[in-house]
């Protein structure tokens, strides 16, 4: 399939529980190659949509189609061409690493003559060979989420689905994961349908995502399109030699994105640090021009914008009727 060709397609898909509505009228499209990813709280709908998405479970309305299929009766044809790593996947202590993927692969049909290397290649990428004789019981969390991914993957699936993918993984685990996602999707050309709590992870690895609130699709977009639709205008943070630095600019510096409840100007006398408001990117080098004309020695400029995380909670915020919390965690320029 050519990139950006549609792999998943939603409309108004809806399913309830008796009286509980686990997912309402989503209606999504994520394109080939592409690792999306879907946030939400415990109960928001992630799952139950992950499952819909695979045919386990049936739609009370709307419909669906992954990889040009019908889930609820292409449901086996589907699963052999998606892999789907839950967030508490089911292995067998009784088995070893090396038997675990062996009796996956015999349950996929993989060729025997193909069987033994793609195990070994498997144990191998996931720092798992040293171990693969021994019973999967006695493995540490971070193992036993590696060896689940790595049997996620056994059968070259087309669409991956992952579900808090470096749960219990230390800090190299975490990013070797990472690395593996970003290789899959852009080498491999493997669509990768990613639900986590971890917003940095999302903002670092998901071209776009979708937030799930109470089974509600509230928001959708790439991380820098939700931002900017939460904040408009540009905060910078100039480090600097001279003070206040409203005196350097003078009155007639208006800056009209500030919102009403944050001064436009503000000085940290503690760090020499001036905040100012801006209406767009471009305004910074004339900001820049103003103080280096009046004087000032300028050490360093930082563009703070707000992360998926901001974004995340000021939409559950805002649906909760809680007030907007104000500063955002910044970046440098």
């Amino acid at each position: 399939m050519a990139p950006n060709d549609v792999i998943i397609r939603t409309e108004n898909l809806t399913r309830h529980f008796g009286d509980v509505v686990a997912v309402q009228d989503l209606t999504l499209d994520v394109h080939a190659g592409e690792i999306f990813g879907f946030l939400g709280h415990n109960g928001a709908g992630k799952t139950t949509t992950v499952r819909l998405l695979n045919g386990i479970l049936g739609t009370t309305a709307g419909t669906v189609e992954v990889l040009g299929l019908n889930p609820l009766t292409d449901g086996p044809a589907l699963r052999r061409r998606t892999g789907v790593l839950t967030e508490t996947p089911s292995l067998d202590d009784r088995l070893t690493a090396n038997e675990t993927l062996t009796v996956y692969g015999r349950l996929y049909g993989v060729d025997r003559g193909r069987l033994r290397t793609r195990v070994a290649e498997l144990l191998e990428q996931f720092d798992l060979l040293d171990r693969c004789d021994e019973l999967v019981g006695g493995f540490s969390r971070g193992m036993r989420q590696r060896l689940a991914l790595a049997r996620t993957l056994f059968h070259d699936p087309e669409v991956i689905f992952l579900d808090e993918p470096t749960a219990g993984l230390d800090p190299v685990g975490r990013r070797a994961v990472h690395d593996l996602i970003a290789e899959l999707s852009r080498s491999g050309g493997r669509t990768i349908f990613m639900c986590t709590h971890d917003l940095a992870e999302a903002q670092k690895l998901c071209g776009r995502v979708g937030v799930m609130e109470q089974g509600a699709l509230v928001a959708l977009g790439t991380p820098e399109e939700l931002a900017h639709s939460l904040q408009k205008g540009v905060r910078v943070e100039i480090e600097l030699d001279r003070a206040p630095v409203t005196a350097l600019l003078g009155p007639q510096m208006a800056i009209p994105a500030a919102p009403s409840s944050v001064p436009a100007l503000t000085w940290d006398e503690a760090t020499h640090t001036a905040g100012a408001w801006l209406p767009t990117r471009a305004s910074v080098p004339d900001l820049i021009d103003k103080l280096v004309a009046s004087g000032a020695r300028i050490y360093a400029v930082r563009r703070q914008e707000p992360s998926l995380e901001d974004v995340y909670f000021a939409l559950h915020d805002r649906r909760e009727g809680i007030p907007a919390r104000g500063a955002h965690p910044g970046d440098e320029a």
